[in-house]
């Protein structure tokens, strides 16, 4: 099978990502590449990284221009993927990298967003229970965002074990490409380099909807989420520490044992999740430019808290490589077809 697949929104960083891993995809013949204001312009010009596309010419972002194609990946801002999807053929394959169909609650999304609610497609992180029979066969698929990608892979086996109470605080550090290449005074290197500062601070940050829907049905009760991400002077990445008040039958004296057989059972087959080998921490470094998320765990007995920690390439797993995971699953293709395992290092 050849399939024929569009990008929307290649002259950005997640499109340009999606672009990486497609051009690996032994199944893919990539169609159509369209940006915005860099529309006209050779691939190069924007990606020059892709040297096997270089020579493409960017299109208009348009229904019209995206016709034709058996998938089409949206790599657009927030907002701007439903009209489009909308145009788009119901026997078109549209795997939308925004946020515009993610959420199941439209109250808030209308509150984090401030638009009408566009609808709730199957989400795509193949990791999570019954997620896979959903996006087998489908022709509409929304990833997740990196920051929830992160965390709900943290803690998702330790709610529904359970193993924790449903009360999570989250600290988790993220690259500066997570805020788009749109140029951002705060984003300038004189500003980054050095410094490390934290934003979307007391629950203002758009992913912890998000956080909170994932978590909740993962526990079958309503988790509240204290959400505080922060910016690292690094280009890519996401380092997310995660904790949780024990429950009460898991004892805080050698509870670890209990905890790490639960996330063995239940990442034991998942090809793209390494729980590590004992006092070993995950590092944004070791999953640089790969699919796969590093989690580890530790108990705090004083304070009879779980804590776990991910790591994870915000623009691979956390966006592009999470969208070609699914857009695989739907078409019934190897799930790891395209995907690195293995990260880039030093």
């Amino acid at each position: 099978m050849t399939l024929r697949v569009a990008v929307a929104g290649a002259s950005g960083y997640a499109g340009g990502e999606i672009l990486r891993l497609l051009a690996s995809h032994p199944e893919v013949d990539i169609g159509t590449l369209t940006g915005h204001s860099s529309a006209g312009l050779p691939l190069g010009r924007v990606q020059p990284q892709l040297s096997a596309l270089a020579d493409r010419t960017l299109a208009e972002t348009s229904a019209d221009t995206l016709h034709g194609h058996d998938v089409v990946l949206l790599a657009l801002p927030h907002g701007q993927s439903a009209a489009l999807a909308g145009q788009l053929g119901a026997d078109t394959l549209v795997v939308d990298c925004g946020a515009d169909f993610r959420l199941r609650d439209p109250a808030a999304w209308t509150h984090f967003y401030g638009t009408a609610h566009a609808g709730t497609w199957p989400y795509g992180l193949p990791e999570f229970p019954g997620a896979r029979d959903e996006l087998k066969g489908a022709t509409r698929i929304a990833v997740p965002g990196c920051y929830p990608t992160a965390v709900t892979l943290a803690l998702l086996p330790a709610h529904t074990a359970p193993l924790v109470e449903p009360e999570v605080v989250v600290v988790a550090a993220s690259g500066t490409s997570g805020a788009g290449r749109t140029a951002k005074p705060h984003l300038l290197g004189a500003e980054v380099m050095g410094s490390m500062t934290p934003y979307g601070v007391g629950g203002g940050h758009r992913h912890t909807p998000e956080l909170v829907q994932n978590l909740s049905l993962a526990a079958g009760e309503h988790v509240t989420v204290s959400f505080t991400p922060t910016l690292a002077p690094m280009p890519r990445g996401i380092l997310a520490t995660c904790s949780a008040r024990l429950r009460p039958h898991v004892a805080p004296d050698g509870g670890l044992d209990e905890v790490r057989e639960v996330f063995e059972a239940a990442y034991a087959d998942e090809p793209f999740v390494r729980l590590l080998p004992r006092g070993q921490w995950p590092s944004t470094a070791a999953v640089l430019g790969s699919n796969t998320v590093h989690v580890q765990v530790a108990v705090d007995p004083a304070a009879r808290r779980l804590i776990c920690v991910s790591a994870l390439d915000n623009l691979t797993k956390g966006t592009a490589g999470g969208a070609v995971q699914s857009m695989n699953i739907a078409l019934g293709l190897p799930e790891e077809l395209g995907l690195p395992v293995n990260g880039v290092a030093p």
